[in-house]
């Protein structure tokens, strides 16, 4: 835990290296956070950091976050695992709706905005799994590939 950021904790896993913080309420937060996990296990496991492969999972964070925000009532609970060659990504959210592709353009011709980010999710994800969540909501777990 850094002086700079008390509210995160770490704990240590065979063959893992795992960070919990507390909900990011904004998707900078998600990717500060990725960038500095990942950074600090490839410091500690004294491997280079593959900067494409950081930049795809905190592009990952910043859109599972950016949608718990705008289409789930918020960030639930949030969690970064570096585990083997990939980070494994949890956002927990309060909808139970299962993310959705906006696709073609509006009733009047237009390009919409935003529909793009759970594409790109599936796209840079090796695997990609949502639960429903006892109490209600879903979390959606993602394992990035850091090589």
């Amino acid at each position: 835990m850094s002086d700079s950021d008390p509210t995160e904790t770490a704990a240590y896993h065979p063959g893992a290296e795992r960070r919990r913080r507390a909900r990011p309420r904004r998707p900078a937060e998600a990717r500060r956070t990725v960038e500095r996990v990942v950074t600090e296990c490839c410091h500690a496991r004294h491997t280079p950091c593959d900067a494409g492969a950081l930049s795809d999972a905190v592009l990952v964070a910043s859109e599972l976050t950016t949608n718990a925000i705008l289409h789930a009532g918020g960030v639930t609970d949030f969690r970064v695992e570096v585990v083997g060659p990939g980070v494994r990504l949890s956002v927990s959210d309060r909808s139970s709706a299962l993310p959705v592709v906006v696709e073609g353009p509006g009733p009047r011709g237009r390009r919409r905005l935003g529909g793009r980010g759970w594409p790109i999710v599936c796209r840079l994800a090796r695997e990609v799994r949502v639960a429903d969540l006892p109490a209600g909501g879903k979390c959606i777990t993602v394992v990035v590939p850091l090589s």
